[in-house]
């Protein structure tokens, strides 16, 4: 009986340690995706059910990746999982590695015609409850492969360490490492009520405004307040009104304006229902002027990944399509 051919023993053994190899990095990216999702939810137990596997399978990969580390990660107690020192600067190199690898499956597979799996993004207040909630559920139907989780915030949120794919910025785009898309540019309006206008009469000028009540708004970084602006002419005039009134929150001022407080100052974005249904009226249009930017950002990894691709390109319509509609108004 002939035995094995020469040397067949030696590839076999080869090919057992380059199938372990390679099983050795599938299970290690793995371990990678795992760490990701317990750390974003701070729970074995719900990064278990959001993967679909048991609580014990989660943990021991977690732990696999530890001893290979040799650094503890997490800070496992009987209420809450947190990260440790090491474990947050793990973390945030581990994000960058899995958004190139999962930019990379996807220009692969060419899924930039259909775009799947999740999308975390991180958006202002304003934006996504006048305009991003409501425009959802087309959004939705159109790409049903997509898990879309949405940050309101108007903190400037770090990309790498909040787990976001892609955010909106209002104003420069001061994080470094960002590839940014200018989309749409605000406009500075002044207002106030009819009744108001009615009470204390028009401010004709800008000098005018030196004599009426004004609500102002506070910055959330300094505490003091924002300066208004005009356009007159080729020159913007900044300046500071006596303001009566004050708040923390554009909303609020907003509300107050509508409840006769007095002349206020915001971008279009929201004001632009108010003006439309009479609450408010705009008060010396001629001087009304440019705003701050509104960018979408996104890490250089995920530039080319069809699910932040969509979604800018969904925001930049959304915004374009209410410009539209906010200039075609009278008095706008």
């Amino acid at each position: 009986m002939l035995g094995p051919p020469a040397g067949a023993g030696k590839r076999a053994d080869l090919k057992g340690l380059f199938s372990g190899c390679k099983r050795s990095k599938m299970d290690r990216f793995d371990q990678l995706r795992t760490f990701v999702r317990v750390a974003d939810l701070g729970s074995f137990s719900r990064a278990a059910d959001d993967l679909e596997r048991s609580r014990a399978l989660v943990s021991q990969q977690v732990a696999a990746l530890e001893r290979r580390l040799g650094a503890r990660l997490l800070n496992r107690t009987t209420r809450r999982v947190g990260l440790t020192g090491e474990g947050v600067e793990y973390l945030q190199r581990v994000r960058r590695i899995l958004a190139e690898v999962e930019a990379a499956d996807e220009a692969i597979m060419l899924t930039r015609e259909r775009p799947q799996g999740r999308l975390r993004v991180d958006v202002p207040t304003a934006f996504g409850r006048h305009l991003l909630i409501p425009a959802l559920p087309a959004f939705t139907r159109q790409y049903p492969q997509l898990t879309l989780e949405v940050q309101l915030d108007n903190r400037v949120v770090d990309l790498v360490a909040a787990g976001v794919d892609v955010a909106l910025r209002v104003g420069p785009v001061g994080q470094g490492g960002l590839v940014a898309r200018r989309i749409a540019t605000m406009r500075l309006l002044t207002c106030a009520s009819p009744g108001y206008l009615a009470q204390a009469g028009v401010p004709r000028s800008i000098e005018e405004l030196r004599g009426h009540r004004c609500i102002g708004v506070l910055s959330p970084q300094t505490g003091r307040m924002r300066d208004w602006v005009f356009q007159r002419g080729r020159s913007r005039l900044r300046l500071r009104p006596a303001c009566a009134l004050s708040f923390n929150l554009p909303e609020a001022v907003i509300s107050a304006g509508i409840a006769d407080g007095g002349v206020l100052q915001t971008v279009d974005l929201l004001v632009g229902g108010a003006i439309a249904s009479g609450r408010l009226r705009q008060v010396l249009p001629e001087h009304a002027a440019d705003g701050p930017p509104i960018s979408v950002v996104c890490l250089p990894a995920a530039r080319h990944s069809a699910k932040v691709r969509v979604f800018s390109d969904f925001a930049a319509r959304l915004l374009r399509d209410w410009s539209q509609r906010m200039h075609a108004r009278p008095g706008a």
